[in-house]
């Protein structure tokens, strides 16, 4: 929410995972068979098999010839992730088939696991999700970009404690999450963006930072979005990625 429409192809990494044709949840490609989403997408991996996932997506409701459709093989949830707000939000999707990288349909680069994002970070949030916390994208849902700064655990942790219109928070951000928001609020992943990417562009390369995660509504003060934090997860996607290529 708050933020603007892409530019087709801007972002050719971001893909949208569909259940019977209706989007549900984003996700990253990070190489032409893996895709790396949300554990809370993909509540059990029985159900990853009726599920779709669209590269090259740019409107939903007017797709074009530079979407690819490929069927979900399985989905892997890291072990630790149980419940929301739980550490370890975060599911490697394996393709049924390989995609075929084209201008729209590209994968973002991992970060490895010693990186460190500073604070004050501008990075990018996209997808299709809502513009307001009870307010879908409106047709032809082209898919949305909004600039945003990183917020450490920390510091995150402290402004979830501090009281906003709505009370006060239960919520806890671990050091495996990072934050990406306003202290006032306004700009923010909602729901739908879900399992989407949080990139940041560094020395001309974009990265994958996070993956949307959780929140407390949608671009309220003190509430920012809470993101997995990826080099927490290098280690475990190459491993997972390595044990499920040798089976």
């Amino acid at each position: 929410m708050g933020g603007q429409s892409a530019q087709e192809g801007q972002w050719p990494w971001q893909v949208s995972f569909r259940n019977n044709g209706r989007h549900f949840c984003g996700g990253t490609l990070i190489s032409n068979q893996w895709v790396i989403s949300a554990a809370h997408c993909f509540p059990s991996s029985s159900s990853a098999s009726s599920i779709t996932a669209v590269l090259g997506a740019y409107m939903i409701d007017q797709p074009d010839g530079n979407q690819e459709a490929i069927a979900v093989q399985s989905a892997t949830n890291n072990p630790s992730y149980i419940n929301e707000g739980d550490s370890g939000d975060i599911s490697l999707v394996q393709l049924a088939s390989p995609v075929t990288f084209t201008d729209y349909i590209l994968p973002v680069c991992l970060p490895a696991d010693t990186v460190t994002f500073p604070t004050g970070l501008q990075c990018w949030v996209t997808g299709w999700g809502n513009i307001a916390s009870d307010t879908n994208l409106p047709s032809p849902k082209t898919l949305q970009e909004v600039a945003v700064p990183l917020i450490d655990a920390n510091k995150c942790n402290t402004l979830y404690q501090t009281p906003n219109s709505d009370g006060t928070s239960s919520i806890s951000v671990h050091s495996d999450m990072i934050c990406a928001g306003f202290i006032n609020g306004g700009k923010d992943s909602c729901q739908g963006d879900s399992g989407g990417p949080l990139v940041c562009s560094t020395s001309g390369q974009w990265f994958l930072a996070g993956v949307v995660s959780f929140g407390d509504g949608c671009g309220q003060a003190y509430r920012p979005g809470v993101y997995t934090l990826m080099p927490s997860y290098t280690d475990w996607i190459f491993t997972s990625i390595k044990h499920n290529e040798n089976k």
